[in-house]
């Protein structure tokens, strides 16, 4: 039987087959427990013979994932040859492995299909620049991606679905959209607090430090009272026992780091003995070899005891555990990825529990989180009813415990103490009162000393209303209304004032059948407002302000309730709002406007259907021409970026004539165009369309950067060639070089003055060719240096060792020694060597080296590194074989002294015959003519 998918995820996945046919990329993006991954795996078993490349964050989550999948026994699988299930297909790699792949492994991989799972961490820089190289490796294999969010919150609100799939998304569906369709259970939330102690804390210093005494006195009042009620309070201990419904279930704690998670399991039999005197506890982190153990006995125990898994950071994503009746958030502040990912743990697509989730916060100041989730429920609740499709509304709201409820109001009353007094801003609204008339004030308005009172009206009909905490007794309401406050006037104001304008376009037109964009002459939108109430009367939502009587009041003036392309036109009036507002429509693709609508997908949508690139009625010419009236950019989100990098390039070349612009340059406006050309210079010609790098060619740009020391080794070379030495003053430059300086800079480097920094062979030669003195040296000695230096050959290559007196038979009669060094001078210490041993003791010495290739700001740069920092390598000719044992004992002798006396030299090892330091040392070199030369390295 093969993988079947539940309603939500097969009409995914069928979405998502068909925009790979077309644009050969797709992102789907469910919540966590929606089992978003055997969407992946249903496209691996639908296409058994081709190869799935799949990536992913971590081994672990994959593994975890398959594990799922085999336990439903729905896999297209196989056995290994050691008898373990596995899929035929898949070759799976983490982002991390993908990353470090050499080319070479890469262009083995060959895949028919690429799979992204939780595709939102490729942002990552090094993750990302790895799955770039692989996507441009192989541009014609469909990528598929999956993820419980498009969005890097914390990374500048990036959206990867934009980045790595051009806005192709087949499906797309928030946490509260889940719940509202039933897709998940809707869960239990129960909310309290950890800690409090520093918040008291902060409140008495603010308290102690009020300038006025009376704002002193009721604070250190309601201090006290706030004090009182906080030990009144359950404490944990009791919220776990009044909430655990399921005493022997299994629930999940999130702890912040190691620190705190042991701090936590410190806490167990304080806070959950009135649950289970014996519970059973375990502990997940990602750096803890006994994760796995730990993990798999925790899904294993089906004991009568409290199940208990403690974790970091290894349930965040993509591992799902079943039969979960519980998560605990010992949290700070998250992101928003993190939180619902965490509290996705207790949700399960196919799983009725009545799970619970303790969102026990840190401090007072991160409470409601969940706000987020129940506004994504709202507008999910809003979009069904619009769309007229109320049978699949299934939840409409979740049960929320706040358990910190009267201690809250509590610190509400103290916040408003130390502010500004209520007092205080009920004079302001007086004065504003009688200079207008009317306590119409804009939300954001502004007294002259700084004072909201906009955002303070509003909270005071907030808090009539019920809809937030705060105190307004019977005397403030009085006195509010006594200054012309009117419970929702604003409304009503409003309506009566549209309503008359919509008379007057009855009157002059004979029906209300209007444009979305329709501004009267007084500058009121007036077709926004008739859009948004054909809005409110399709999804009977807002009864209060759309009541039956002013449905008859517009019925009567001719309203129009249903229109052609109805849904296009309330997209619209909502984008050319947020037009109005912003002077753009730089709408995020997440963006919901204020009448629920998803306008940001909207916005995507539309350019997908003008490029032809998804399913749906082509845009006509006008209602082109209407989104380009309000700023439409028919670009995506990473062409708008190429195309703003592009335009300072552009900019950049109109001023100077060229792009030869450092990695650190930032253009006047705040761009940083030298980073951007890196970029461009690193992707490389195979990454970069043919359009664009012409239009980047005719800007001058120089795709690969010349070396810079090759630079200027010609410019000494043509000084060279005019002067005949290389005796440069100090204040000569060469196209902007100060040759000499670069000179003595190759001078110092050669006499191992600059750390880290070495001369080739190559350029050791190419320089003495062109007359460098080394140091005062004579030339012949530099000579003798330069044929001792080729003879040596301290790179590690075809010729070491092989020709010469480094033959087979000469290197059976060498002594070798090893002269442990100071890391950074083994340059200095080969050539003291060299200098001070007496002619015929000593062979040469070696440094060996290897070259390694590195991608740096888009070039390919070698570096020489020293393959054993802290040695030296010597050979001393072997002694004549027709002396005595005693002679020969007496010249080792002396060669040894003599070695121990070179400065530098911190030890000495000697090595006759095989050079063998030590058999517990396993590193191994091999040279050519089956030479082995065990190298010092410690054990691994």
């Amino acid at each position: 039987m093969g993988i079947v998918l539940y309603e939500h995820n097969e009409t995914a996945y069928q979405a998502a087959l068909a925009m790979l046919k077309t644009a050969g990329k797709a992102a789907i993006v469910h919540p966590t427990g929606t089992g978003k991954s055997f969407i992946g795996f249903r496209l691996c078993e639908e296409f058994p013979d081709r190869r799935i490349c799949w990536l992913s964050p971590s081994e672990y989550i994959f593994k975890t994932q398959v594990e799922n999948l085999l336990s439903c026994g729905d896999c297209p699988e196989t056995k290994d040859r050691n008898g373990r299930n596995r899929l035929k297909n898949v070759s799976f790699y983490t982002y991390a492995k993908l990353a470090v792949m050499p080319e070479a492994e890469r262009e083995g991989l060959h895949p028919d299909y690429i799979i992204l799972d939780e595709f939102h961490r490729c942002g990552a820089k090094v993750w990302g620049q790895g799955v770039q190289n692989l996507l441009s490796m192989y541009p014609d294999a469909p990528v598929l991606g999956l993820s419980a969010t498009a969005i890097r919150y914390l990374d500048d609100q990036r959206d990867m679905s934009d980045e790595l799939f051009d806005g192709n998304v087949a499906s797309e569906m928030t946490l509260g959209d889940a719940i509202v369709r039933g897709i998940l259970n809707p869960p239990k939330y129960v909310l309290s607090v950890y800690s409090y102690e520093k918040e008291l804390d902060k409140y008495q210093r603010r308290i102690r430090t009020a300038k006025n005494k009376v704002i002193r006195d009721e604070g250190e009042k309601q201090l006290e009272a706030l004090r009182h009620a906080l030990k009144q309070a359950d404490g944990l201990d009791e919220i776990f026992h009044k909430h655990m419904k399921n005493r022997i279930g299994k629930y999940i704690v999130f702890c912040a780091n190691y620190e705190h998670m042991t701090e936590m399991v410190g806490k167990t039999s304080e806070w959950f003995a009135k649950v289970d005197e014996q519970p059973h506890i375990y502990n997940v982190y990602s750096d803890d070899p006994e994760t796995d153990r730990a993990f798999r006995e925790f899904k294993a125990d089906e004991s009568n005891h409290l199940k208990l898994l403690y974790c970091i950071d290894m349930l965040n994503e993509g591992v799902h555990v079943k039969d979960v009746d519980g998560v605990i958030l010992l949290r700070p502040t998250v992101s928003p990825i993190i939180y619902k990912q965490q509290i996705g743990r207790a949700l399960s697509a196919g799983n009725r529990r009545d799970a619970v989730i303790f969102d026990i916060v840190l401090n007072i100041e991160n409470l409601y989180s969940i706000g987020t989730i129940e506004e994504e429920m709202e507008a999910a609740v809003s979009y069904y009813h619009f769309q007229g499709r109320e049978e699949e509304v299934v939840n409409e709201r979740f049960e929320v415990t706040d358990e910190m409820r009267d201690c809250i109001a509590l610190f509400g009353r103290l916040e408003e103490t130390l502010t500004a007094s209520w007092d205080l801003m009920y004079e302001c609204a007086r004065k504003y009162y009688r200079q207008y008339g009317n306590l119409e004030v804009p939300v954001k308005y502004q007294t002259e000393e700084g004072y909201g009172l906009g955002q303070w009206i509003l909270t005071q009909r907030r808090v009539y209303a019920g809809e937030k905490y705060g105190v307004l007794g019977e005397e403030r309401i009085r006195r509010l209304e006594q200054i012309g406050m009117v419970w929702g006037s604003y409304r009503d104001l409003a309506w009566e004032r549209y309503y008359e304008e919509a008379c007057k376009y009855y009157w002059k037109h004979g029906n209300l059948n209007i444009t979305a964009n329709e501004v009267t002459e007084s500058g009121m939108r007036l077709g926004a407002w008739i859009s948004k109430l054909r809005t409110y009367r399709k999804s009977e939502i807002q009864k209060r302000y759309l009541t039956e009587e002013r449905i008859r009041a517009l019925d009567k003036i001719g309203m129009v309730w249903d229109v052609p392309d109805y849904l296009w036109e309330e997209n619209y009036a909502e984008c050319l709002q947020y037009y109005r507002e912003h002077g753009n429509l730089d709408i995020p693709n997440a963006y919901c406007s204020p009448g629920g609508l998803k306008i940001g997908g909207w916005l995507r949508r539309q350019r997908l259907l003008r490029k032809e690139q998804t399913n749906g009625a082509a845009l006509t010419k006008a209602q082109i021409a209407r989104l380009d009236e309000i700023g439409m950019t028919w670009l995506t989100k990473p062409e708008q970026k190429w195309e703003k990098g592009y335009e300072e390039a552009k900019a950049y070349n109109e001023v100077h004539g060229d792009l030869n612009v450092r990695y650190t340059y930032v253009s006047p406006s705040g761009y940083k165009l030298g980073s951007w050309l890196a970029d461009q210079r690193e992707k490389g010609k195979e990454k970069i369309s043919p359009e664009r790098q012409r239009r980047l060619d005719e800007l001058g740009m120089v795709w690969v950067k010349p070396d810079p020391w090759e630079v200027r080794y010609c410019l000494a070379k043509a000084y060279y060639e005019e002067h005949g030495d290389l005796n440069i003053p100090s204040k000569y430059r060469a196209e902007g070089v100060w040759l000499a300086k670069w000179v003595n800079k190759q001078k110092q480097i050669y006499a191992g003055k600059r750390e880290g920094k070495i001369l080739r062979e190559d350029q050791v030669e190419r320089l003495e060719a062109i007359g460098m003195l080394w140091n005062g040296q004579a030339a012949a000695q530099k000579n003798l240096y330069s044929k001792k230096q080729k003879e040596s050959g301290d790179r590690i290559d075809q010729n070491t060792f092989s020709q010469g007196k480094n033959s087979q038979r000469d290197i059976q009669r060498c002594l070798w020694y090893v002269a442990r060094v100071r890391s950074g001078s083994e340059d200095c210490v080969r050539q003291r060597c060299r200098e001070q041993m007496y002619p015929g003791m000593i062979e040469d010495c070696y440094v060996f080296r290897y070259e390694e290739q590195r991608h740096v700001r888009g070039e390919w740069m070698i570096k020489e590194k020293i393959l054993f920092p802290g040695y030296v390598f010597l050979v001393a000719r072997n002694t004549d074989a027709k002396k005595s044992e005693a002679e020969e004992a007496e010249y080792e002798k002396r060669l040894e002294q003599m070695l121990r006396d070179v400065e530098g030299v911190a030890g000495l090892l000697k090595v006759d015959g095989e050079l063998v330091l030590h058999q517990s040392y396993r590193y191994v070199i091999a040279f050519p003519h089956k030479y082995s030369f065990h190298m010092p390295m410690k054990n691994q």
